[in-house]
């Protein structure tokens, strides 16, 4: 088993193909010809990018994030970019607009490995997540989804990471089966979160968890992403689909991929 953001990456890849054509039901293949890393895998991936750069240097990583953003993700114009983040992604003076979209979600996991403490996991979530959306829901979405990442990966109980998204983020008063027949289409960080949450706290293992996103329908790659990095930080990641899903990645996303995981994952047993 390893975790780190490989996780989010295979939610991402497995939830591509159901985007736009939602399967409500936990049986399918999880890969297939028509997967492919969207722009929650490369965002994810320049995030770690401009976190390995940034060496731990937190105002280097304000100075950095918004250009290896830039970097990483321009040779994919037709990754399935939002309209607003297109625009941000292709302007020569990138700036933050104000959103809560739930792309500030997808993201932020890397800042859960690299960060040691959750006042270091909050202010890089907030740095990396500024530099486009920085309305207050969208900063909680991020923020969010990074604490109960790092809560996973340092060993935190389901329920300790439910009691803390309910004091601090988001309650969850639902289950996925009551949701699923009418769960719509959702771009927004405050209708996202919870339905990803609550595929990681039915989840019985990684791939449940994965499942669990996908059937309820909506933005899947999203949710999957979200849910696959906590998933991934709580119940590990089998190698089989780490795998299978760094397949779909070009040799730059995967040279990323790689290096995050040797030093934040391989040293891991450090921390």
């Amino acid at each position: 088993m390893i975790g780190a953001m490989i996780g989010a990456i295979i939610g991402d890849i497995v939830g591509s193909r159901f985007e736009f054509n939602n399967h409500r039901s936990k049986e399918f293949n999880l890969f297939g010809p028509s997967c492919f890393a969207t722009d929650d895998s490369i965002m994810t991936l320049a995030v770690a990018q401009a976190l390995l750069d940034a060496n731990g240097d937190t105002e280097k990583l304000k100075q950095i994030t918004a250009p290896t953003m830039q970097r990483i993700g321009r040779p994919y114009p037709n990754c399935g970019w939002g309209g607003r983040f297109y625009v941000w992604m292709y302007s020569d003076d990138p700036q933050p607009y104000n959103s809560f979209g739930n792309g500030a979600a997808m993201r932020v996991s890397p800042v859960a490995w690299a960060a040691d403490s959750l006042d270091e996991v909050k202010k890089l979530s907030h740095i990396v997540t500024a530099v486009s959306h920085d309305h207050p829901e969208g900063l909680k979405g991020a923020e969010a989804t990074a604490v109960a990442t790092y809560m996973a990966r340092t060993g935190a109980s389901k329920d300790d990471i439910r009691a803390a998204m309910e004091r601090d983020y988001y309650s969850v008063v639902f289950t996925l089966d009551e949701v699923r027949p009418t769960y719509q289409f959702d771009e927004t960080c405050q209708h996202t979160l919870p339905v990803a949450l609550a595929a990681f706290y039915e989840a019985t293992d990684f791939e449940d968890a994965i499942r669990n996103a996908i059937s309820v329908g909506g933005d899947s790659d999203t949710i999957a992403a979200i849910t696959g990095a906590i998933a991934g930080a709580y119940y590990g990641v089998p190698a089989t689909l780490r795998e299978k899903a760094l397949t779909y990645l070009d040799l730059e996303l995967l040279s990323i991929c790689l290096k995050f995981e040797d030093k934040f994952t391989k040293s891991e047993q450090d921390r």
